[in-house]
C-alpha cells in the first residue's frame, strides 16, 4: 500500500506500468488539477454519463482494462463547502410534487440520499432535502418533468433569528432548569447519523465540562458514520475525573438519551443502554431517509414491478413503542426536531444543537448554560447559528406549541399534503380536482362509477369501504393522467411557485428540465428520450397551454394521437371494464381480489418509457388477479414477492 497520497495520474501510470491494456478516467466534468496531458498517452477522460458506454467498450477490449472513477465523496463535498474549500455553484434542484409520479427513476439515476419521500393525498412523491444536497444534479436525469433547477439566488435563512419571532414568556429570559447532580457519574448517550454533528455535540459537552472543572469522558463510536451511518457518542460527567473508570455508558446505565435520529435511537445498541426508572429520553422523530429507501425506489424504477419491490415503509410507531417500552411512557418525549429547526433556522444541521437545547432545558445535561454557550464560542464554527439553535431548543422545551407556530411556513402546509380522513372527503377532493383538470362532466363521470361500486360493496358488506376507496383512488389516478396540458397546469395553477418563493431569495431564475416528444433527442444507447433545459420563458408557454386543456381528447387536440395519450385512454377503458365486472360479480369470496384489482393503478407510475415498465408489470398482475376474482379463489401472491419492505433496525 502506498504511504504517499495517491493521485489519478499516479494510479493511471502505475496501471500502465503493470501491464493494464486500456485505462479510462471517468469524472463528473468539473475542473480537475490534471488534464489529458498529465496522463500517460492514450488514456481518455470521459464524463460519468458515458459510464455505461465505457463499460460496454471495455468488455470487448483485449487484455486487462481499468476504469478510474474520480469523484469527491458527497459528505466530503459538504464539509469542504462549509469551509469555503470546494466550489459551491449557485444552482439548486427542486421537485414539483404535483407533477411527480413517485416512479423512483430519479433515485435510480442518482442513488442519492437527499431525494426524499413525502406522503401526499395523491400518493407518495419526492422532494429534495436542500440541507444535505451535494449539488450532484444527477437526479435531474430522472425521466420526469417535475425537476426544476433554481439558478442564482440562495436559500432563505429561516423564519427566525432571535426572540423577536416570539412573544410572551419565550421572548425574554427563560427559566433555568434544575440540573442533575454529578456526585455520581452521569451518563448521556447521544445517537444520530454521520455528518449531522453528533460528534460535535459530544465535543461541546466535553469542553463545557472542562470549563466547569468537572470530570468528563467522551467516546465516539462512528463506524461508517462519514457515509451516513449510525453514530453513538458516550458522554460521562462527574465531579472529579477520578470517578470515571470507563468511557462507555454501560448497559442499563444511561441517565439520559438524546436521540437525534429515531432509527439509531431504537437500535439494539441504544435500547441496551436504557433502563426503566433511570433513563429519560428526548427523541427526534423525524423520518430520515435511508439507503433502504433509495435502493427500494431505484429497484421499482428499473423493474416497474411494485409487487416484487414493495413501497418502503418507515415503522416509526413500532420504533417509538420500543423506546417507550424500554424507559416508560412518562420518561420519553418525541418531537419533530428536524422540521422545526430547519423551518426556523434554514438548515437541518441545526437539529442536533436544537435537541441539545431541548434536553438541557429538560434538566438532562448537568452542565451550566454559560459553559455550553462558551464551548460553542470556543468551537468557532457557525457560532451565532449554533447559539440560536440551542436557544430555540430551550424555548421548545418550555412551550413547544408556540415554537411550532413560529416555525409554520408562510403559506401553511400545502393542501395536498393534508390526507383525507374519510372516504367521503377522499371522493369529494378528487371530484373537485377532476373538475379543474377537465370539467364538471368529467368529474361526474368519475363520481357515478365510484358511487355504483359503493352501493355494491355496501350491499355485500355494510360499513366496509375498502373497495370503494380503492376505486376512488385508482379511477381518479387514471382519469387525471398527466399529459402536456396537465403538467402545464400543475406548474402554473398550483402553489408550486409560491413554495419556491418561500424557500429561495435573491435574483434567481427557474430552469425546467423536460423531454417533449417532438423536440427531445434520443439516447444513442437506450433509445429513450433525453431531457433538455428550458428557461423561464417556459412558464409563459405553460400558462398558454394550460388554457387549452379543454381540447384534450378532441379532434383538435394535437397530442391525442401520440403513443402516450393512446395508452392513457386504453388504461381508462380497460379499468372501467374491470370495475364493471367487479360490480356485477362481487361477492364475499372474491371481495379481496376485487380490492387488489381496483388498486392496480397505484402500481402504474412515471412517464414515457419508465411508465411502460410499470404498465407491463401491472397488466401481468391484473391478469392473475382477474383469474382469482373469476374463480373465487384466494389472491395469488405476486411473483418474487418480498416481505413488505421496512427500515432495518441497525444492529448493536
Amino acid at each position: 500500500m502506498h504511504e504517499m497520497e495517491l493521485k489519478n495520474t499516479t494510479v493511471a501510470a502505475g496501471g500502465y506500468a503493470e501491464g493494464v491494456g486500456t485505462v479510462v478516467v471517468v469524472n463528473d466534468g468539473t475542473p480537475r488539477a490534471y488534464g489529458p496531458a498529465d496522463l500517460p498517452h492514450g488514456i481518455a477522460i470521459r464524463h460519468r454519463d458515458e459510464l455505461d458506454a465505457v463499460q460496454r467498450e471495455l468488455r470487448t477490449a483485449p487484455a486487462v482494462t481499468a476504469i478510474i472513477y474520480d469523484q469527491t465523496c458527497a459528505a466530503e463535498k459538504r464539509r469542504r463547502r462549509k469551509r469555503g474549500k470546494f466550489p459551491d455553484p449557485a444552482k439548486r434542484v427542486v421537485i414539483n410534487d404535483h407533477v411527480c409520479e413517485g416512479c423512483g427513476d430519479c433515485s435510480d439515476k442518482s442513488n442519492c440520499m437527499s431525494v426524499g419521500a413525502v406522503e401526499t393525498e395523491f400518493g407518495r412523491k419526492r422532494f429534495i432535502d436542500q440541507s444535505s444536497c451535494n449539488k450532484d444534479y444527477s437526479c435531474v436525469k430522472g425521466f420526469c418533468p417535475s425537476f426544476v433547477t433554481i439558478e442564482g439566488g440562495k436559500l432563505k435563512k429561516g423564519k427566525a433569528s432571535g426572540a423577536s419571532a416570539l412573544g410572551g414568556r419565550l421572548a425574554g429570559e427563560l427559566p433555568e432548569p434544575q440540573l442533575p447532580s454529578t456526585a455520581a457519574p452521569w451518563g448521556i448517550l447521544i445517537t444520530g447519523v454521520g455528518g449531522t454533528g453528533v460528534v460535535t455535540i459530544g465535543a461541546l459537552l466535553g469542553m463545557a465540562a472542562h470549563l466547569e472543572g468537572k470530570g468528563i469522558s467522551v467516546l465516539d463510536m462512528a463506524g461508517l458514520a462519514q457515509k451516513g451511518g449510525a453514530v453513538w457518542s458516550h458522554v460521562r460527567i462527574a465531579d472529579r475525573q477520578s470517578q470515571l473508570h470507563a468511557a462507555r455508558v454501560a448497559a442499563g446505565e444511561a441517565n439520559a438519551v438524546i436521540g437525534c435520529d429515531l432509527v439509531v435511537a431504537a437500535s439494539d445498541e441504544s435500547l441496551a443502554k436504557m433502563q426503566k426508572g433511570l433513563t429519560r429520553v428526548v427523541i427526534n422523530r423525524d423520518q430520515t431517509n435511508t439507503s433502504e429507501f433509495v435502493r427500494g425506489f431505484a429497484a421499482q424504477a428499473r423493474s416497474g414491478n411494485v409487487g416484487a419491490n414493495p413501497d418502503p415503509q418507515f415503522p416509526a410507531a413500532a420504533m417509538e413503542a420500543q423506546i417507550v417500552d424500554a424507559v416508560g411512557a412518562d420518561k420519553a418525549e418525541f418531537l419533530d426536531a428536524t422540521r422545526i429547526a430547519t423551518d426556523l433556522l434554514g438548515d437541518s444541521i441545526a437539529t442536533n444543537l436544537f435537541m441539545l437545547g431541548y434536553a438541557w432545558q429538560r434538566g438532562l445535561v448537568p452542565l451550566s448554560r454559560q459553559a455550553i454557550e462558551r464551548a460553542i464560542e470556543i468551537n468557532g464554527a457557525a457560532v451565532d447559528a449554533n447559539k440560536a439553535a440551542f436557544l430555540w431548543g430551550r424555548r421548545a422545551a418550555v412551550d413547544l406549541k408556540a415554537v411550532i407556530e413560529a416555525a409554520r411556513p408562510q403559506f401553511g402546509t400545502p393542501a395536498h399534503h393534508k390526507l383525507s380522513t374519510s372516504v367521503d372527503e377522499l371522493i369529494a377532493r378528487r371530484k373537485a380536482q377532476l373538475t379543474e383538470y377537465q370539467n364538471a362532466a368529467y368529474a361526474e363521470r368519475y363520481a357515478r362509477l365510484v358511487e355504483r361500486v359503493r352501493a355494491a360493496e355496501t350491499k355485500l358488506a355494510p360499513g366496509i369501504t375498502l373497495l370503494t376507496e380503492a376505486v376512488a383512488r385508482g379511477y381518479h389516478k387514471l382519469l387525471a393522467f398527466k399529459d402536456e396540458y396537465e403538467v402545464a397546469r400543475l406548474y402554473t395553477a398550483t402553489d408550486f411557485l409560491k413554495r419556491v418563493e418561500e424557500q429561495f431569495e435573491g435574483d434567481y431564475k427557474l430552469v425546467f428540465h423536460l423531454a417533449p416528444p417532438t423536440l427531445a433527442d434520443k439516447d444513442p444507447q437506450s433509445g429513450a428520450l433525453q431531457k433538455k433545459a428550458y428557461g423561464p420563458w417556459m412558464l409563459k408557454a405553460m400558462r398558454t397551454l394550460a388554457k387549452f386543456r379543454h381540447l384534450r381528447g378532441s379532434m383538435l387536440d394535437p397530442f391525442a394521437r401520440s403513443h402516450d395519450r393512446k395508452l392513457d385512454r386504453e388504461l381508462i377503458a380497460d379499468y372501467e371494464r374491470v370495475v364493471e365486472e367487479i360490480i356485477v360479480n362481487l361477492d364475499r369470496s372474491n371481495h379481496e381480489a376485487a380490492i387488489e384489482l381496483a388498486a392496480i393503478p397505484d402500481q402504474i407510475r412515471g412517464y414515457g418509457h419508465v411508465r411502460e415498465r410499470y404498465v407491463a408489470s401491472a397488466r401481468k398482475r391484473q391478469a392473475a388477479l382477474l383469474e382469482d376474482f373469476r374463480h373465487r379463489r384466494p389472491v395469488t401472491a405476486p411473483i418474487a414477492t418480498k416481505v413488505r419492505r421496512t427500515i432495518a433496525i441497525i444492529p448493536g
